[in-house]
């Protein structure tokens, strides 16, 4: 039988692979997609999108206790986690049927099955019928990653749980464990603690959400403990004795090895490209850390085959595969004025409590890049609608460079910072200066405000602090 020919085989439909087959077909070009679980991938079926519903439910359940403070009434205040897992899985569902919708739409050809490249411009495909060939001019790898297992510390779904068995938890946790405190553990942590969970988190660097600002990370600590999680930093989980009713877990701080027993353990340690049984190698695709190497534009040395999102490398996150889905598309097309992404410019948002989020240099990268700086800071309690809110813990914190006025970097802890940081996004896309900021106007009363203070006060010119 014939190989079916396409412009464009993309191996993978998360938010990089289904967003470049939609902007490929947009330009005109055949495209198909290979699938081997789910349309829309991880994020959409089993990472940020179920997280952030049952996050939701989470918030809505501390809402519901501070009721009083608001003038409200609710008494014998619970949750039914089953029902709050159905709502999360219910989102997910009607999210990836929704990208069945726009691939078909944009009549892209879906295959479910798993694709592998036996030659260049080669795509095989492993379905339930058999195996089916494709010719293509150009291939896209947007095969994503998975958690990174540690040797003793793997998961078993029953007593130690990856971030897919939290997002449908045989049980409530206890007493819970959480190895690492990158975005996927911390939001975990959050949304258990909440509801009650005794958790304590151990993180190997120095501070919690290690790639933050140092400040904002400190501020993060003091809201997490607070609320009644332990932190333990500079720490490692060397060994977990597993029984059926326990987990012991051996952790080591400050050189000494202390043992502590859990019902549940959550390991959220990083992850790995899935770059294998693709053939990459016998390609000449150079792979480090598991992560395929790629240019600026994502080629891989290889002609016609690009990769992109996770499997490419840091940053780990959807909106920075997507964009690259479309710059791949537009760069197969022949579309001429094609910009490759600055990793700076892509915000990183954590939907912990309070909110995480943050774009371009921490205080501390930008000294260390010799840049002569500028800080500014505005907390929460000095703004209208945070009080007004009842959210009057947070911060915000913008680094300039003191010779230029450019923004290199906003840093945010509070109520809704992860919709309030593109703000910023966009001003450096604009290549926005400290002037353009101060001249521009932020509506009243809005959380944005404190954005426009933490500008001012860079300059000395805070009005409300």
């Amino acid at each position: 039988m014939a190989a079916k020919s396409f412009d464009v085989v993309v191996i993978g439909s998360g938010p990089g692979g289904y967003v470049a087959a939609i902007r490929a077909a947009q330009l005109g070009l055949q495209v198909a997609v290979v699938e081997r679980e789910h349309l829309g991938g991880i994020c959409l079926n089993w990472g940020c999108i179920p997280t952030k519903a049952m996050l939701r439910s989470s918030e809505v359940f501390h809402l519901m206790h501070r009721a009083k403070e608001f003038g409200l009434k609710a008494d014998n205040i619970d949750y039914d986690l089953d029902a709050v897992v159905k709502r999360s899985r219910g989102v997910a569902g009607q999210l990836s049927s929704g990208v069945q919708h726009l691939l078909k739409k944009n009549k892209v050809t879906v295959i479910m099955g798993e694709g592998t490249i036996p030659a260049k411009g080669k795509v095989s495909v492993k379905t339930d019928k058999g195996v089916e060939e494709l010719a293509a001019k150009s291939i896209i790898l947007a095969t994503g990653a998975r958690a990174r297992e540690l040797p003793g510390l793997e998961a078993d779904g029953d007593r130690v749980w990856t971030y897919k068995h939290a997002l449908t938890p045989p049980r409530m946790p206890g007493k819970l464990l959480v190895i690492g405190s990158g975005a996927i553990g911390i939001e975990f942590a959050s949304f258990y603690n909440t509801l009650g969970a005794d958790t304590t988190v151990v993180e190997v660097m120095d501070r919690v959400l290690p790639v933050e600002d140092a400040e904002i990370s400190a501020f993060a600590k003091k809201s997490f403990e607070k609320q009644g999680m332990k932190i333990l930093q500079k720490a490692m989980v060397k060994k977990l004795d597993r029984s059926k009713s326990k987990v012991t877990a051996h952790i080591e701080i400050g050189g000494k090895v202390e043992t502590h027993d859990f019902d549940t353990v959550i390991s959220a340690v990083g992850i790995v490209g899935n770059v294998e049984g693709l053939g990459l190698e016998a390609l000449g695709v150079q792979i480090d850390r598991t992560h395929v190497v790629t240019d600026a534009y994502c080629r891989t040395g290889v002609v016609g085959l690009f990769a992109i999102g996770d499997i490419a490398g840091a940053p780990w996150l959807a909106h920075k595969a997507s964009h690259e889905g479309v710059m791949v598309a537009e760069l197969i097309a022949g579309k001429k004025d094609v910009h490759p992404i600055k990793p700076n410019s892509i915000a990183g948002c954590t939907y912990c409590h309070p909110q995480v989020a943050s774009v371009g240099l921490t205080e501390a990268a930008a000294k260390e890049a010799g840049y002569d700086v500028k800080v500014g800071k505005f907390p929460f309690v000095g703004n209208g609608k945070a009080i007004a809110l009842g959210e009057p813990e947070g911060l915000v914190k913008t680094v300039f460079d003191a010779k230029t006025g450019e923004l290199l970097g906003a840093h945010m802890i509070g109520a809704e910072v992860t919709e309030l940081i593109q703000g910023y996004v966009v001003g450096q896309a604009l290549e926005t200066t400290e002037e353009d900021l101060m001249h521009t106007v932020f509506p009243h009363p809005t959380l944005s405000e404190m954005m426009h203070e933490s500008v001012l006060d860079a300059y000395g010119r805070a009005i409300h602090f």
